[in-house]
């Protein structure tokens, strides 16, 4: 998975058999994606990998910008993150929403584990409405309209 259009360093190359079905499904996806097949199954087994690293996270989202969320709360790991920045605290977090402490646990492990990442979607989210409105003139906000 790149973040922030920085290219990873890559290992050896090595080769590897999928069976039939697995291979017809690989080539779809890359089919469809306009992607090379080394590149989907590169990017299927960084989620794969992430998701065994920390269970009770899953992935959504358009192919260009898969982003991780904690599953049973509706809300990406950057989101949990970044209320807890906010609240300053796991508690009043959890007491205030319907997230556990595990759940923010959770995210606050990824989040350790990928802080580029999440920081990177935090900062987007915390731009200033005056940046948002002239990156795109043509979407009306609440105060535009007055």
């Amino acid at each position: 998975m790149e973040t922030s259009g920085r290219k990873t360093t890559k290992g050896e190359p090595f080769s590897v058999r999928f069976s039939a079905p697995t291979d017809l499904a690989v080539a779809d996806e890359a089919r469809r994606l306009r992607r090379s097949k080394s590149s989907v199954v590169e990017a299927l087994a960084e989620e794969a990998m992430r998701t065994r690293r920390f269970p009770g996270i899953a992935f959504r989202g358009d192919d260009a910008k898969r982003r991780p969320w904690v599953i049973g709360t509706g809300l990406d790991i950057w989101e949990i993150c970044q209320l807890v920045e906010e609240l300053e605290s796991i508690e009043e977090l959890a007491a205030d929403t319907q997230v556990t402490a595990r759940q923010v646990q959770l995210a606050l492990a990824y989040r350790d584990r990928y802080p580029e990442e999440i920081d990177e979607a935090i900062a987007e989210n915390r731009r200033p409405a005056e940046e948002w409105q002239e990156l795109y003139p043509f979407v009306r906000t609440p105060s535009a309209s007055r």
